[in-house]
């Protein structure tokens, strides 16, 4: 069975049973002939029904919101804001796909232009369950393709209100699905020929998998996977604001994020200065109810992940970390943990090694710029990345010698539908977004005509 739960009571919400086979099959076969229609509307026709996707999502906000705080324990601000960054979205590619998609010239004979794939499996998890499909889907409907949804076990409900929306906003029948099955039959589904595409967002592990799996089948992926990302503090930062963005950072969505910062890399001559105004703008945030608009951390979504967690901040102290703030499970029903900052981390520590998703900040003290931006580098993920400093050409340079797909100057990492997004080395390949996001699932075609 599919069960939700409730991350802040752990109560069970409802279950679903899985779809049968015959059932899987009866969806893809109507998606197939669905996306071979679609492809052939025109791209402004395509582009501007993503427009009433995002009517669909503002008007039923409330109501989306609410249910990501249920099944998934967002605080609520945070739920509203992804339902409106889902809607954004959209009309970005409304605006602008035709722009990306446009025909271009290369010689007087030959051109680029870009035709649609066909139907991509989309293997999503549960910490933005609206974000994570429709950053992919928004470009790729515009584009002309197709798509099923394999979303995480623990959102199924999420899953579904997805799905309403496309259907509610006037897409046509059997375009998108929904697909509740278990982990077991998401295998026989990348394999298959109708399957034009995977393209996945998860973990590392999850992400060797599909890849192994599609590139069996010789098959189109991208892959958005684990962060360790670095945020680096120099001496000469405004650090008031460093540390306030920084708190923002770590804990938005409660640590449960690819691109959350997680390893605070600072200068000693402003190390200790840093690590106060850290520890009071993060004990500025209230634990509670993710319901009540004043809560800025709710509870971690599953009583696994606490309990991962957890065994991350107990394996770092007993390497030699200090803990300043936090270091246990909160008590009573739910899956809380609190802000948990840990001071004086290293490498060989868990919580400088391993990717840590949840509520744990880690700070490592550095004697200056180069070692900081070794130890940034010193992880096999390669997501995003943060730089703090006053000198912006010197942080121009450093930032080319960050290894991560995104490296932003004085500010917070996060996407943005005007520029791709994506990681090297562990963090995955491929880019979503942007103008390289909706190209992805694109065949990028050569044509040649004489005279």
């Amino acid at each position: 069975m599919i069960v939700s739960v409730n991350p802040a009571t752990g109560a069970e919400l409802t279950r679903f049973a899985p779809l049968t086979g015959d059932e899987v099959e009866t969806a893809v076969d109507a998606a197939v002939s669905a996306q071979r229609q679609w492809r052939q509307r025109p791209l402004a026709e395509r582009a501007a029904m993503l427009r009433d996707i995002a009517a669909v999502l503002r008007d039923r906000k409330d109501r989306y919101a609410r249910l990501i705080v249920s099944e998934m324990g967002k605080p609520l601000v945070e739920a509203e804001a992804e339902i409106e960054k889902c809607a954004v979205t959209s009309e970005h590619y409304t605006d602008h796909a035709a722009g990306y998609l446009a025909e271009r010239s290369v010689t007087a004979e030959a051109g680029v232009v870009y035709d649609p794939l066909g139907v991509i499996l989309a293997v999503m998890p549960w910490n933005y369950p609206f974000w994570q499909f429709f950053r992919f889907a928004a470009p790729a409907f515009a584009a002309g393709n197709g798509a099923l949804l394999k979303h995480a076990n623990n959102v199924p409900q999420c899953a579904l209100a997805v799905e309403e929306v496309v259907r509610d906003a006037g897409f046509p029948a059997d375009l998108f699905r929904t697909l509740l099955v278990d982990v077991e039959q998401i295998a026989p589904l990348i394999a298959d020929d109708r399957i034009a595409a995977v393209t996945l967002t998860g973990s590392t592990e999850v992400g060797a998998i599909v890849a192994a799996q599609a590139g069996a089948a010789l098959k189109k992926q991208v892959l958005e996977l684990g962060g360790s990302d670095p945020f680096l503090v120099l001496a000469d930062a405004d650090i008031e604001a460093a540390a306030r963005a920084a708190v923002k950072a770590r804990f938005v969505n409660v640590g449960q994020s690819c691109v959350n910062a997680k390893r605070f890399i600072v200068e000693d001559a402003v190390a200790d200065e840093f690590v106060a105004a850290f520890l009071r703008h993060a004990a500025e945030l209230k634990i509670g109810d993710p319901a009540d608009p004043a809560t800025a951390i709710g509870p971690m979504a599953r009583a696994n992940l606490r309990a991962a967690l957890h065994d991350q901040v107990e394996r770092s102290v007993a390497a030699g970390a200090t803990v300043l703030a936090g270091g246990e499970p909160v008590d009573g029903p739910g899956f809380f943990y609190p802000p948990t900052i840990l001071d004086h981390v290293r490498p060989g520590m868990a919580a400088f090694d391993e990717e840590t998703f949840g509520p744990l900040a880690a700070i490592i003290r550095v004697p200056d710029a180069d070692e900081a931006v070794d130890l940034a580098n010193r992880t096999e993920f390669g997501l995003g990345a943060a730089i703090w400093t006053s000198d912006v050409d010197r942080a121009r340079k450093l930032a080319r010698e960050v290894e991560a797909g995104a490296v932003f100057v004085n500010g917070v990492v996060a996407s943005d539908p005007r520029v791709p997004f994506g990681g090297i080395k562990k963090s995955g390949y491929g880019r979503e977004l942007g103008a390289e996001g909706i190209r992805e699932f694109c065949n990028t075609k050569t044509l040649w005509i004489g005279a």
